[in-house]
């Protein structure tokens, strides 16, 4: 029998993120919450035979298996709580919450409740995510020393229907809490725990903030230099890592953000087309490609129907979720 799940929020995340993976992994979407009318109209397109209720304390009450938050930044913990309180499992889209010491909060209400928790750092299972480790693994850098990695863009104009460019920092917004997380993450799974050295967190174009850059120093030794930033008229290459022996550099995103958005999915937990990253070993002038690992977000929601079954551990450690909003807290200070 089919995991009964609810997803709260259907916007870009609940719409184009966790309710394709989920069906693509075998769950039944039983219900979804949102109080905006067109996109309820969206879920029962989507999802015909769902049930659409207008607040998560309705959806907590639909007999489920899970609970997804994909609601906007300020409502993930008021959503994780009224799962939580149900005794239904949670999975929160990142950041888990706002601030280290909501993200705490959240993680101890889970553990006293016994009911677990978990937050949604898909990037891990990025073509270029999976290619790093493999090639981390073959040892054929040498000795790791430096790490850049980017999410930047040119939009120099703020659109004025977005919260994340418009509200504030304590409401939720600014690039710091939605893309630095991806960063942070990805960077921690690679080369272990770290500290922040230094941060430059500021906004550009008069919203929310749009342009951070952050560096951090890892147990290993490895410095990672971590840009987020909406006003690039030149991006860098989205991951360059460097080594005593060369460099590993992938130039472009991961394919299957789009690929979601036009309404494609893994069925079965697979895709089934290339979602390959290209990438490249540098050794000064000699430069030559290998093969990209797919990338799969499914393997995050295959993890998480195996940790409901009692078959795995849950795909990240709240652990993990702690020392992002920690290092993020630390961020807004410097």
């Amino acid at each position: 029998m089919a995991l009964r799940v609810g997803i709260s929020g259907y916007g870009l995340a609940g719409r184009y993120f966790h309710a394709p993976l989920l069906k693509g992994c075998g769950f039944e979407v039983a219900g979804i919450a949102t109080s905006n009318s067109e996109r309820s109209k969206h879920a029962r397109e989507d999802f015909p035979n769902v049930q659409v209720v207008t607040t998560v304390e309705e959806l907590v009450q639909l007999d489920l298996d899970l609970v997804v938050v994909a609601s906007a930044n300020l409502a993930h913990a008021r959503d994780a709580f009224a799962a939580i309180n149900a005794g239904v499992a949670v999975v929160i889209d990142k950041p888990m919450g706002r601030s280290f010491e909501e993200t705490k909060s959240i993680v101890d209400a889970g553990l006293a409740a016994g009911v677990p928790v978990s937050t949604f750092f898909n990037r891990r299972w990025d073509s270029d995510a999976l290619t790093v480790k493999r090639v981390l693994k073959s040892g054929e850098l040498g000795t790791i020393h430096r790490m850049d990695s980017r999410f930047e863009r040119f939009r120099p104009d703020l659109n004025p229907t977005s919260w994340r460019e418009n509200m504030s920092a304590s409401d939720g917004g600014g690039q710091l809490l939605d893309l630095q997380p991806h960063l942070i993450s990805t960077a921690l799974d690679w080369f272990g725990s770290a500290e922040l050295l230094s941060a430059n967190v500021r906004s550009l174009r008069g919203g929310a903030d749009d342009d951070s850059v952050l560096v951090l120093k890892h147990i290993n030794g490895v410095i990672s230099y971590l840009s987020a930033s909406a006003v690039v008229g030149a991006p860098g290459p989205r991951i360059r890592i460097l080594g005593t022996h060369g460099a590993l550099v992938i130039n472009d995103l991961d394919p299957q953000e789009n690929l979601l958005r036009a309404g494609k999915f893994p069925a079965g937990g697979s895709w089934n087309i290339p979602t390959a990253s290209r990438a490249f070993i540098h050794r000064g002038d000699d430069t030559v490609e290998i093969a990209g690992e797919d990338g799969n977000y499914a393997f995050f929601y295959s993890a998480v129907a195996g940790a409901i079954a009692g078959d795995n551990p849950w795909p990240i450690d709240n652990s993990d979720a702690l020392l992002v909003a920690k290092i993020i807290d630390q961020a807004r200070l410097r």
